[in-house]
């Protein structure tokens, strides 16, 4: 204990990070875990990153503070450009057995995930895990609602196994609680603000889809998957454009759906999946931003569609409904309600004043997502369940950050 109270107090801790989505994948969880990992290696912990090898020739990456550990997986149904983990609770026994992490963090929930917690259980290692997607909430969207018992009862199994659970949201935490979760603690998103901004506009790249300087470009950045619920934004759209508004629909992203979507919005752009600063300009290049899924633990396209200055539209659900002020810096439907998203989204195409004072207000806000804030509350947690401390004991203080 003496050697862990030293390396707290040096911020050095020595922190096992368990996913089976990483970077180069391109999702939410992949791109935030990636985040919070960099923001841990900033502040001088060592990360231990285990994941399954995306690719035959994967190799597996080290730096200093960074020593990735490749596995075995398999792909996803539905989602072969995505890997899930194989169960390998004794090859994890062995590695940390002869290394111990000072506590484990298991990111995702599958077979992978759920080795680590067995392994770090036997060896009495602390464990936190995250809830970043509501694989049960998904059942209805692929016709099996029948699992949406047995799924969630998973889930409180896997996640009640470790000494706590973070969630992005304040409501997502009251909806598990009331499920049965135990152990809660909102850990927050943030966004780049530097990447995800305004001047990243692309004249060229809007000429691209037939968009004049006057043209309302309106966009969904989305995995294109039944859960999403992408076609709601072909009927606000079809909405926006009865209205006598020049509009264009541009969707970035891929998945399952996309031929049949092409079949159905019959005009609309299907650009693909982007990355880094390219998915900026998409992003920045746009007016409109519409977000119709139900099912978001999160929905980190939120804060980087308003980050780029864009006015979303979307559920008064996850980060929509933490972050958007309706009527301010965004417009939040009633949930389960299609037809107030579509006439939001049509009312507000028509409103080209009080379009642009909500993309300036979006912006505006999005400034204040500080990633520095989420990373020392995730650091907060992790130092909390090495030390064995629970989540109502007093703060534990930490060294600033670069000290």
């Amino acid at each position: 204990m003496a050697q862990l109270v030293a390396r707290v107090n040096r911020g050095s801790m020595r922190i096992a990070v368990v996913t089976e989505t990483y970077p180069p994948e391109v999702n939410g969880v992949a791109n935030s875990l990636a985040r919070m990992v960099e923001g841990l290696r900033d502040r001088g912990h060592g990360i231990q990153l285990l994941r399954p090898r995306q690719q035959g020739d994967d190799l597996p990456s080290w730096s200093p503070h960074f020593d990735e550990v490749l596995l075995g997986g398999m792909a996803i149904p539905r989602y072969p450009h995505l890997r899930m983990g194989l169960p390998c609770t004794s090859t994890l026994k062995q590695l940390w057995s002869q290394r111990r992490p000072d506590v484990v963090h298991v990111a995702t929930e599958g077979p992978l995930g759920w080795s680590a917690v067995r392994a770090a259980t036997q060896l009495h290692l602390p464990v936190v895990s995250d809830f970043r997607t509501n694989f049960h909430a998904y059942s209805r969207h692929y016709g099996l609602g029948w699992m949406h018992r047995p799924i969630c009862a998973y889930l409180k199994s896997f996640h009640n196994r470790t000494d706590c659970t973070m969630v992005p949201t304040p409501a997502l935490r009251g909806e598990l609680r009331s499920l049965g979760f135990a152990n809660l603690q909102v850990v927050a998103r943030g966004v780049d603000t530097t990447r995800f901004n305004p001047t990243r506009r692309s004249e060229s790249l809007r000429e691209s889809w037939g968009a004049k300087s006057q043209t309302l470009v309106v966009q969904c950045v989305s995995r294109l998957a039944p859960e999403k619920n992408i076609s709601l934004v072909w009927q606000a759209f079809s909405a926006i454009r009865a209205t006598g508004v020049d509009a264009q629909l541009v969707l970035v992203g891929d998945g399952p759906l996309r031929a049949a979507l092409e079949r159905q919005c019959a005009g609309a752009h299907f650009v693909g999946v982007r990355r880094g600063d390219d998915l900026a300009s998409h992003y920045a290049s746009a007016d409109l931003f519409l977000f119709p899924s139900e099912t978001e633990t999160f929905g980190n396209v939120v804060p980087e569609a308003m980050a780029s200055g864009l006015a979303v539209v979307a559920f008064d659900l996850a980060a929509a409904g933490q972050l958007i002020r309706s009527g301010e810096n965004g417009l939040l439907a009633v949930p389960a309600a299609p037809r107030n998203f579509i006439d939001l989204a049509g009312g507000l195409a028509s409103k080209p004043q009080l379009l642009q004072a909500i993309r300036l207000e979006a912006r505006r806000s999005a400034l204040t997502l500080d990633w520095q804030r989420v990373i020392e509350d995730l650091e907060s947690v992790l130092v909390r369940a090495a030390l064995g401390r629970s989540l109502d004991q007093p703060e534990i203080l930490l060294r600033p950050a670069g000290t």
